[in-house]
């Protein structure tokens, strides 16, 4: 069993500020090849940010960079090089190591070395939105190489779900299966993003499913 608490937006909020200085000094840096925006999603977006103390993991931000390059320009590897360079060379001078490249993201760390326990994280997913739907670049390990994917297909109908959860005062509920799930999760390939999910359909199935209508 996990020990998972929540983070509260008060306790969030100088992180995400620092971040923001981060992001836009990237964008300084990177404005001679292509700008981007930038979107906090997820947890981060949602208020649903949670760490476990027991753990050296720390919480963690996430963010969608969306690079403006519509005609190509630039190679997924290029795009991803460029920006990670940019990010390795602002974000150390705010405490963070350099970046980690894994398969969907980059990632910055904020460590307390003595310890050896990260504090909180940030991952960077490149994304671009097309007519198709949303692609990302996709770090390949084994040819290493850097390609367009497209992302999975968001969860139907859900944030339709999380707004009537909403807006019927139930939220405080959600949050509470939501850590729950997260607790007591033993599947290590089931991700945040997939526990959500499972916890808003759960309550909206409790206080709107058929068996209500009958």
């Amino acid at each position: 069993m996990y020990h998972f608490q929540y983070v509260s937006r008060k306790e969030a909020a100088p992180y995400r500020s620092e971040l923001i200085e981060i992001i836009n000094m990237v964008q300084d840096e990177v404005r001679d090849k292509f700008t981007f925006k930038y979107t906090f999603i997820g947890s981060s977006k949602r208020n649903m940010i949670t760490y476990d103390p027991k753990t050296n993991k720390g919480f963690d931000f996430d963010v969608n960079i969306e690079v403006n390059d519509d005609d190509e320009d630039y190679t997924p590897k290029e795009i991803r090089d460029i920006l990670r360079e940019a990010f390795d060379h602002v974000a150390p001078s705010y405490g963070y190591s350099p970046c980690e490249d894994s398969t969907r993201v980059l990632t910055i760390k904020y460590k307390n070395r003595r310890q050896s326990r990260v504090l909180h994280s940030c991952d960077f997913a490149i994304v671009y939105d097309c007519e198709e739907g949303q692609q990302y670049i996709r770090y390949n390990k084994r040819p290493n190489t850097y390609t367009w994917e497209f992302q999975k297909q968001p969860y139907r109908d859900l944030e339709r779900k999380a707004e009537i959860l909403r807006k019927k005062d139930l939220w405080d509920e959600v949050l509470g299966v939501y850590l729950d799930k997260k607790n007591l999760n033993t599947d290590s390939n089931k991700h945040s993003r997939s526990l959500y999910a499972e916890a808003i359909n759960e309550c909206y199935q409790r206080h709107f499913g058929e068996t209500k209508k009958k």
